[in-house]
């Protein structure tokens, strides 16, 4: 994922940069937890199109790499109820 596309992602859930003068972004709970699900969703949308690319037409590689996005984001979740 190339740096332009995690700065769109940011501003499409509304994270919202602080200024031109200020290094920094603005953001809250709910939309770093949208941020981190549109990351995964990417993450699983990239390892399904290699799976097909690399001959796996049942998926069973890319459906391993969702679980274990879907586990890192429990982690997180887990961390941030801390």
């Amino acid at each position: 994922m190339k740096h332009e596309d995690i700065i769109k992602l940011a501003q499409e859930v509304g994270f919202e940069k602080l200024g031109r003068d200020i290094e920094g972004w603005v953001c809250f709970t709910e939309e770093i937890e949208a941020f981190a699900n549109l990351v995964a969703a990417h993450k699983a949308e990239v390892a399904i199109a290699e799976a097909y690319r690399c001959g796996h037409k049942d998926g069973m590689e890319a459906a391993a790499v969702i679980c274990e996005n879907l586990a890192y984001a429990a982690t997180i979740r887990a961390r941030g109820n801390t």
